[in-house]
């Protein structure tokens, strides 16, 4: 019995050994932030937020969650491999009164940070702007 356990015990420690020597998925994004500026109300505009996997694991994005339905996500669907690229593209259509907004997207990822927030921002005004 005791031998069993030994066993064991080398099993598991020789795994967690093994997991702890690769690095998990990881985003580095060019910007976590954009700022359209002035935006016309009713006229939709995108930005287009890239990231490289900078971890050893592929990466996938299971979830992309805004926080109104002004705003439509599309984000790369496939796992991203160690070293490539991916996105997440929002598309913005102003609606409301003309204010200032700041909205958040939620992304949820297999990553070392598992929950990343990239935000967007600017002004909706009436008129004919962008």
């Amino acid at each position: 019995m005791k031998k069993l356990i030994l066993l064991f015990t080398m099993i598991l420690g020789f795994g967690v050994a093994v997991n702890a020597q690769t690095k998990p998925a990881e985003f580095k994004f060019e910007t976590e932030v954009h700022n359209f500026g002035d935006i016309a109300l009713g006229k939709p505009v995108s930005f287009t937020f890239n990231f490289t996997n900078t971890g050893e694991a592929p990466l996938i994005i299971s979830k992309v969650e805004t926080t109104c339905g002004c705003t439509v996500s599309e984000y790369t669907q496939t796992p991203v491999k160690s070293g490539e690229k991916g996105f997440v593209k929002v598309t913005l259509t102003p609606s409301g009164p003309a204010l200032p907004f700041n909205k958040g997207i939620t992304l949820t990822s297999n990553a070392r940070t598992a929950t990343k927030v990239l935000v967007i921002k600017g002004k909706y005004i009436e008129g004919n702007t962008k």
